[in-house]
C-alpha cells in the first residue's frame, strides 16, 4: 500500500516513468495521476500509447524549462528488464535516467529504474560524474516462469553497480511491496554492511521526505 495518497501529493511538475507496461510500476491510478502531470519522460513506446509523455532512448536528452529548477536536463541512460537469455520483447524496453541540473557541484542524480545488472551500465561513469544514485534492488523474480532469472538488481549486483559509479550517496529503492520481489530491504541492508561502500548508504523510510 501506498504511504502516500493520492489526495496528499502536492502538484508535480514532472514524472520520471522507467516503464509503462508493467501493472506494478504504472498501475490504472498512476495513469490517472499523470494525466495531470505536465510533463512524463519514459520511453519511445509509452509515448506511443501515452498522451502527455516525451519518449527517449538510451543517451537522448530532453531540456525541461522549469522556475523551480533552472538548466533542468533528464538523459535516459540504458537498462534491461529481464535475464539475459530472454529477448527484450519478454518485458520490454525499459529506461533509467541522469538528472541534471544548474548549480550541481559534485555530479548528477542517477536513477537506475527497473534494471538488471549488465554491461552497458558501464558507460554510465564514463559520461558523467555520480553524485547521488538511487538503485532499483529487490532481485525480482519469476521461478515458475524464469527460475532464477533476474528482473531487478539484488544488493550483491547494486554494490557492483554502485562500486563502478564511485557515487558520492548510494539510496537504494524498491526492496518492498510485491510477492516477486524476492530480496528483502533486511536482506539488502545486510549486504550493504559488509561492502566498502556502506558508509555511503541512505537507506530510505516509507512517506518521509528527505533532502539529497
Amino acid at each position: 500500500n501506498p504511504a502516500i495518497s493520492i489526495e496528499k501529493i502536492k502538484a508535480i511538475d514532472l514524472v520520471l516513468l522507467s516503464h509503462h507496461q508493467h501493472q506494478d510500476n504504472f498501475d490504472n491510478q498512476g495513469k490517472e495521476f499523470t494525466k495531470n502531470v505536465p510533463i512524463v519522460i519514459s520511453t519511445k513506446n509509452a509515448a506511443k500509447n501515452l498522451n502527455n509523455v516525451i519518449g527517449l532512448d538510451p543517451w537522448e536528452s530532453h531540456e525541461i524549462q522549469n522556475d523551480n529548477v533552472s538548466g533542468l536536463k533528464i538523459t535516459a541512460t540504458p537498462a534491461r528488464h529481464h535475464p539475459r537469455w530472454l529477448p527484450e520483447f519478454f518485458s520490454g524496453k525499459v529506461i533509467g535516467f541522469i538528472i541534471e541540473y544548474d548549480g550541481q557541484t559534485k555530479g548528477v542524480i542517477y536513477l537506475s529504474g527497473d534494471t538488471v545488472l549488465f554491461d552497458e551500465l558501464d558507460i554510465i561513469n564514463d559520461r558523467f560524474s555520480v553524485d547521488n544514485a538511487i538503485l532499483h534492488l529487490g532481485s525480482v523474480r519469476f521461478p515458475y516462469l524464469t527460475g532464477l532469472g533476474k528482473y531487478t538488481m539484488s544488493a550483491a549486483d547494486g554494490v557492483i553497480l554502485a562500486e563502478k559509479l564511485n557515487a558520492n550517496q548510494i539510496i537504494p529503492v524498491h526492496t518492498s511491496g510485491w510477492s516477486h520481489f524476492k530480496e528483502s530491504e533486511e536482506k539488502a541492508k545486510s549486504v550493504f554492511a559488509t561492502s566498502t561502500i556502506t558508509d555511503s548508504i541512505l537507506w530510505l523510510k516509507t512517506g518521509e521526505r528527505r533532502e539529497i
